[in-house]
C-alpha cells in the first residue's frame, strides 16, 4: 500500500497495514504527523497551557494564597516550547515507521494512474512507486478570506498565528469555531486585545446552544470582545497591521496588529488522476472509503466533515482493515466527541439539545453545575456544568455536553456510554470515585429524574 498523507490518517493507516503484514509506503509533503501534529491539535495544546497558567497566576494567585511580585513572561519561550514539543513527537512518528518497516519519503506525490505514484522529492529528484493500493489522506488547508491573502505579519491563519515573532498589541479574530475560540483564549490570557467575529448567532456554532452561550459570557467576563450574528463587509491591510469592516448591530471598523482568519478549510486534493469529488470538493468515497476509482481509497479531512484528528485516525484503520482485514467491514463515523481547549473547556458527544428538538425526540436533561462540587471547590474551578440529554421511553443516553475545568478528559466516559447504549440507571449505577470532577456525570444523570443529592 502507498499512503499519501502522513498525518492522524495518514500515519495510522500505515501502521495499521504494516501491522496486518504489508509491504506500505507513506509520502508526506512535510513531515510526518500533518497539521495535527506540527502545527495543530499538539503545539497548540502547549500554547494553551502556558496561557492557561500564566491567566490563572494573574487572576486566581490570591485565592490560592500565592505571593510574587513581578509576574512576567518570555513571548519567545512560550512560542519554543510549542514547538519543541511538535518537534519530539514527529521524532516520535518517524521511529514508529522504522519500528514497523514502513518506507517514508518527503515529497509531492500525484497518482498518475491506478497503482502508480510520482513524487517529487524535496531534493528535486523524482521518482516513482507502484502499489496494488493507494490511501490518499492528505488533508486540508487553512482558508483565506477573498481578496485578503495570507501575508504571515498582519493577516494569518492558525500555523503562522502559533509562531508570531513578537506578541501582537491587538488581534481580530475571524471565525469563532475551535480554532479561533482556542487562539483568541491564548491571545488574551498574555494580554493582546481580541475581538471575535463570528457570522453565526452563537461561538463553537456547532456545540450545545446553552454551552456556547456559556462559554461566550465567560470569555466576555475576561476581556474579550464578541461580536455574533456580525459579517465581514470589506478588509484592508494597512501600515499599523489591519482594517476590517463589519456589519452586525451596527456597522463599525475594526483596528488591529494583526488579523487571525479562522474561518474554515479548503480540500487538498492531490495532482494526477482525476478522482470525483462532492460538491463541496472533497473526495468522495463509497461504503468502503473507495473512490470512484477502484484500488484508490480516501480518509481523514480530505473527504470532508467532522475535520477532527481522532475521527481521521478512525477511519484510516476502517478503511485498512476493510482492505486487508480478511472480510472485515468498514464502518462510517457516528459518534464521536468534539473538544474546545479553552478555559473553560468544552467538550460534547452525541446529539445537542437542538439537533433532539429537531429530530422530533423525547428526551429529559439532568444538569449539575461544578460549583456544587466537592472537588471543583478544592482545585479552584467552579465554572461550568455536566448537563446530559436521556431518551425519555427507555432513559438511554443521547448526548453529552460538558463547560468547565477538564471538560476534554470527562468526555470520553460519556462517548463510552453512548456506544453502550446505557441508560440513566446504568450510570447512575456506577460508583464515581469521591471526590473527583467526574462526579458531576454522576449528579447530571441522577438530575434527569430529580434525585440528585448535591444540588
Amino acid at each position: 500500500m502507498i499512503v499519501i498523507g502522513g498525518g492522524p490518517a495518514g500515519y495510522v493507516g500505515a501502521i495499521r497495514a504494516a501491522q496486518l503484514g504489508k509491504k506500505v509506503l507513506c509520502i508526506d509533503k512535510d513531515r510526518a504527523g500533518g497539521t495535527c501534529l506540527n502545527w495543530g491539535c499538539i503545539p497548540t495544546k502547549s500554547l494553551l497551557r502556558n496561557a492557561e497558567l500564566y491567566h490563572l497566576m494573574s487572576h486566581k494567585a490570591a485565592d490560592l494564597g500565592l505571593k510574587f511580585d513581578n509576574l512576567s513572561y518570555d513571548w519567545s519561550k512560550v512560542i519554543s516550547r510549542s514547538r519543541g514539543i511538535a518537534d519530539k513527537l514527529a521524532g516520535g512518528i518517524e521511529f514508529l515507521f522504522k519500528k514497523n518497516k514502513i518506507a517514508y519519503v518527503l515529497g509531492d506525490a500525484s497518482i498518475k494512474a491506478p497503482g502508480k505514484i510520482e513524487v517529487k522529492k524535496t531534493d528535486g529528484k523524482t521518482e516513482s512507486h507502484d502499489a496494488p493500493h493507494i490511501l490518499v489522506t492528505t488533508g486540508v488547508a487553512t482558508r483565506e478570506l477573498p481578496n485578503f491573502p495570507f501575508n504571515g505579519t498582519t493577516v494569518v491563519g492558525s500555523k503562522q498565528a502559533m509562531v508570531l515573532a513578537q506578541q501582537p498589541r491587538s488581534v481580530i479574530v475571524i471565525g469563532a469555531g475551535a480554532i479561533g475560540i482556542e487562539f483568541a483564549y491564548f491571545f488574551n490570557a498574555f494580554g493582546t486585545k481580541v475581538t471575535v467575529v463570528e457570522m453565526m448567532p452563537n461561538i463553537l456554532p456547532v456545540e450545545d446552544t446553552e454551552i456556547s452561550q456559556t462559554l461566550e459570557k465567560s470569555l466576555v467576563k475576561q476581556g474579550l470582545t464578541i461580536l455574533t450574528n456580525t459579517k465581514v463587509t470589506a478588509t484592508e491591510v494597512t501600515h499599523k497591521g489591519v482594517k476590517i469592516t463589519v456589519e452586525g448591530k451596527e456597522k463599525q471598523t475594526l483596528e488591529a496588529d494583526v488579523c487571525l482568519v479562522a474561518i474554515g478549510v479548503v480540500p487538498i486534493v492531490p495532482g494526477g488522476i482525476e478522482l470525483q469529488k462532492n460538491e463541496r470538493g472533497y473526495l468522495a468515497v463509497d461504503e468502503n472509503y473507495q473512490t470512484n476509482i477502484p484500488g484508490i481509497y480516501a480518509a481523514g479531512d480530505i473527504i470532508g466533515p467532522p475535520w477532527l484528528a481522532h475521527v481521521a485516525s478512525w477511519e484510516a484503520k476502517q478503511a485498512v482493515e476493510g482492505i486487508f482485514g480478511h472480510g472485515a467491514k468498514p464502518q462510517k463515523i457516528d459518534v464521536f466527541p468534539g473538544c474546545t481547549y479553552c478555559q473553560p473547556q468544552v467538550a460534547s458527544v452525541g446529539l445537542t439539545e437542538r439537533a433532539a428538538k429537531e429530530k422530533g425526540l423525547k428526551f429529559k436533561i439532568g444538569k449539575f453545575p461544578f460549583q456544587a462540587s466537592g472537588k471543583a471547590l478544592a482545585v479552584g474551578e467552579i465554572e461550568g456544568y455536566v448537563k446530559l440529554i436521556f431518551g425519555e421511553k427507555h432513559g438511554e443516553i443521547l448526548g453529552a455536553h460538558i463547560i468547565g475545568a477538564e471538560a476534554t478528559e470527562l468526555i470520553a466516559e460519556l462517548g463510552l456510554a453512548i456506544n453502550l447504549e446505557a441508560t440513566i440507571e446504568e450510570i447512575e449505577g456506577t460508583i464515581h470515585a469521591h471526590p473527583t470532577l467526574s462526579e458531576a456525570i454522576h449528579e447530571a444523570t441522577s438530575a434527569a429524574d430529580g434525585l440528585a443529592i448535591h444540588i
